[in-house]
């Protein structure tokens, strides 16, 4: 059987969920004026990380009381921070809805374990049941699962007033989705995801009540080094360590990554700030979600609109016309490798067996929209040697 490949390529094929791609016209250029061989701790070094602090805060939004840091090992690290800092003096309710979020409901239960946790547990592509949730709790959760394509519904999902503490893990959803930040106390996110910076570095806000709670109740644990956020201030009271956010970050960051994410930060300001970013964002979706209604072997693995992620788009395969969907799914994913048209769009590794386009601000709506027909290709080609290679 011949199958034509498809005319149009995508201009970028790159369309991993992390590190993503860089922003359209982006070169080797953009890090020209990167601050090489200085320390961090210079004035310059200092200007440079403050300046990644204060367009952040300005491009997202950011209440002018909330605190805003660098912090190191990415994402994962600033998750890990807050709850090792902040859970215990309440009882805490985890989301836990696809790999990462596991992650952090193993850490609360298994690591840290804290004795008044509840596992609030769903399968991939749905979120758990939300009524269910104690705000009375601390709650730690995903804005945005990376790994399922599955968001929170929006702003209502949450109380505007809560006892606990709301810490939300926003990597794949900040600078693409709106986030409520008057309910929420904590927001993480990377600088790798939706502005497509490099790896390494995350970035921590922390609202009043989440400081307070820091200098109020420091954390009943012993913390290594690169965890604390609080230190002895004055009569022995603990306080935050403010240098955090002010750019003096608690390990060495990489000057290179710091001009790239500067050069993000400029992009998303020059086209129009966070309403510019979210509509590239939606516009990549909405192009999935024609081509989808159409299709007769992938689905959204978040079949409900109204929860589907606009940034991590996780198509299933659907049974009834692959006999093997893992195995099928290795098929494609080499194929469009082979063929340089996409990138890295295999599934997570323990998400169902399917593909994972990433829509982000930096992805061309044209891209997407070119690299659907090879898609379909792709699974006719599969389907037609059997789903295998």
């Amino acid at each position: 059987m011949s199958i034509d490949r498809p005319r149009t390529r995508p201009a970028n094929p790159c369309f991993s969920s992390g590190p993503c791609a860089k922003r359209p016209g982006w070169t080797l250029d953009a890090l020209s004026g990167a601050l090489l061989g200085r320390s961090h701790r210079s004035a310059d070094g200092s200007t440079r990380l403050r300046e990644v602090i204060d367009r952040s805060r300005d491009l997202l939004g950011l209440p002018a009381d909330w605190r805003l840091g660098i912090v190191p090992a990415s994402d994962t690290g600033a998750v890990e921070m807050a709850i090792w800092s902040l859970l215990g003096p309440r009882p805490v309710d985890v989301l836990s809805f696809e790999s990462f979020t596991a992650a952090w409901a193993n850490d609360v239960v298994t690591q840290l374990r804290l004795p008044d946790a509840r596992v609030l547990q769903a399968d991939y592509g749905t979120l758990p049941d939300l009524a269910a949730i104690d705000w009375s709790h601390d709650v730690v959760f995903a804005w945005n699962g990376t790994t399922s394509g599955v968001r929170m519904p929006g702003a209502d999902a949450i109380p505007p007033t809560h006892d606990g503490l709301a810490i939300c893990d926003a990597t794949s959803a900040a600078f693409a989705m709106e986030l409520p930040w008057d309910r929420l106390d904590v927001v993480t996110w990377s600088w790798q995801k939706v502005l497509g910076g490099e790896a390494a570095h995350g970035m921590l806000a922390l609202s009043p009540r989440a400081v307070e709670r820091l200098e109020r109740e420091p954390p009943p644990r012993p913390l290594p080094k690169l965890f604390r956020l609080t230190g002895p201030g004055p009569g022995g009271a603990t306080r935050l360590l403010e240098g955090i956010f002010e750019g003096d970050t608690i390990n060495t960051p990489s000057m290179l990554c710091v001009e790239d994410a500067l050069d993000g930060l400029r992009w998303a300001e020059r086209i129009g700030g966070l309403s510019a970013l979210i509509a590239r964002s939606r516009a990549n979706l909405e192009a999935v979600e024609r081509w989808e209604a159409a299709s007769d072997w992938a689905s959204f693995l978040a079949a409900d609109p109204a929860t589907r992620s606009s940034t991590s788009i996780c198509l299933r395969l659907k049974a009834d016309r692959f006999p093997n969907p893992q195995a099928a799914a290795r098929h494609m994913v080499e194929l469009l490798r082979s063929e340089a048209v996409a990138f890295d769009v295999g599934s997570y590794r323990d998400a169902p067996a399917g593909l994972r386009l990433w829509g982000g601000a930096t992805v061309e709506t044209l891209d997407v929209e070119a690299v659907l027909p090879w898609f379909d290709w792709a699974a006719e080609l599969t389907k037609a040697r059997g789903s295998a290679p």
